[in-house]
């Protein structure tokens, strides 16, 4: 008998994660209309890699760790952002979107256990935050909120090597705080790695304007 399932795995995932797409575009002042068939195809390739890890591996807690990467290089490939900062504005983006859906969790279903219990339940979580955070990206672009500075010229410090170490210990936390799935610890996390780089964000962007 033929499954749905993968379908609308897929079909909603796709929805999650080109929105977590148009959410970093906007907050760097990109057009994600600009790349979005090359996007789609990253998707494509991001939906798989999960399903393949969730359900033929049964190492979900991984599937976070291994999209942050394959976007941080589509960002350096694609958008052409160097390394570095293609690993921060899709750290950005992706606990950003996190933090989003984790208390839509909360509003919706009480805590992530409830709405995973089933597959409707999380597919209304991921259609619901996926929805707002594109919505929410078209607005930002709107009314031009974001960072927008020349990647190349910020210069390669101490505190980006820092920054870089930083973010592989967030890498790997991320994997283990998945893992656990504590609904507390995940909004207190993502709120706190947030807050962290729109600070870094913020404070390279007055650099440059100060040059």
């Amino acid at each position: 008998m033929l499954s749905w399932e993968p379908f609308g795995y897929m079909g909603f995932s796709t929805i999650e994660t080109i929105s977590v797409y148009c959410l970093i575009m906007s907050l760097f002042r990109f057009k994600f209309q600009s790349f979005i068939w090359q996007a789609l195809f990253m998707v494509l390739l991001i939906n798989l890699q999960s399903y393949i890890m969730r359900n033929e591996f049964s190492l979900a807690y991984l599937v976070p760790l291994i999209t942050i990467l394959l976007f941080a290089v589509f960002f350096k490939v694609v958008v052409k952002i160097p390394l570095i900062w293609s690993v921060v504005v899709t750290v950005l983006g992706y606990v950003a979107y996190a933090f989003l859906q984790t208390a839509l969790a909360k509003l919706l279903f009480g805590s992530i256990a409830a709405a995973q219990g089933n597959a409707s339940n999380g597919y209304l979580l991921q259609f619901a935050s996926g929805f707002i955070t594109i919505l929410l990206s078209i607005w930002l672009y709107k009314i031009g909120w974001g960072f927008k500075f020349d990647f190349e010229r910020l210069r390669f410090k101490f505190e980006d090597v820092l920054m870089i170490l930083l973010i592989i210990f967030f890498l790997i936390f991320v994997s283990v705080i998945f893992y656990y799935n504590d609904l507390f610890v995940n909004i207190l996390f993502f709120a706190a790695v947030t807050v962290f780089l729109l600070y870094y964000a913020i404070r390279k962007e007055a650099e440059e304007d100060n040059d």
